[in-house]
């Protein structure tokens, strides 16, 4: 295994290209950016917009930190239980249903951007977006890996236990164990198509194995 640093800049650069290259027949593309908050894969799923825009790639952006299960499901064995976040959290039925299997071969291409408000713990009502032929789906959060949902490229945002606890807001520390049970049990760094360690995000650095 070979750990090469690289700029935030050539990362999005490097993956921006490698995504434009998966498929030119008019697919869709569903690609997973996995990782902890303390990752921000939010802001690498959004810094691939424009660049892949610009390839003339349309783009639709989905979190799943709005497609949780209701509160009365997520915290049934208290609102900080970290095997309870691991595994219930994620409306894995409704990932699916209404963002990747439309973006199958034979899909219609709808999509439900969000589907559940955690703030209200209610339904957001948004309305279906298309995305057209060729179009590239991001998809940013946690324990994506692992769960049998269909991506053309996955791409894991790995950071130590040490540096996961350093910049995890004392406030959600209790998910720790969860993000390590994650890493044991799921062995994202070896799932993903792209493994990018992040110890600080700020100076990425990309992980060659081989």
């Amino acid at each position: 295994m070979r750990v090469t640093p690289i700029s935030p800049e050539r990362l999005v650069e490097l993956l921006a290209g490698r995504i434009h290259e998966l498929a030119d027949d008019g697919r869709r593309l569903r690609v997973a950016v996995d990782g902890a908050a303390a990752t921000r894969p939010g802001e690498l799923a959004d810094a691939l917009v424009e660049p892949l825009r610009l390839l003339g790639r349309p783009v639709q952006r989905v979190s799943a930190d709005d497609f949780l299960r209701p509160a009365s499901v997520r915290f049934e064995y208290g609102k900080q239980d970290p095997d309870a976040f691991h595994d219930l959290w994620l409306d894995q039925g409704a990932l699916l249903r209404e963002v990747l299997d439309p973006l199958e071969p034979d899909g219609d291409g709808r999509v439900l951007p969000t589907y559940w408000d955690r703030g209200t713990d209610r339904a957001t009502r948004a309305r279906y977006v298309e995305l057209p032929p060729r179009g590239v789906l991001l998809l940013d959060g946690p324990f994506l890996l692992g769960r049998w949902l269909p991506f053309e490229l996955t791409v894991h945002l790995a950071q130590s236990a040490a540096a996961l606890a350093r910049r995890t807001p004392a406030a959600e520390r209790w998910t720790l164990p969860a993000h390590e049970r994650y890493r044991t049990e799921t062995g994202p760094d070896e799932l993903a198509d792209l493994t990018v360690r992040v110890e600080d995000p700020r100076h990425p650095a990309l992980v060659e194995r081989g």
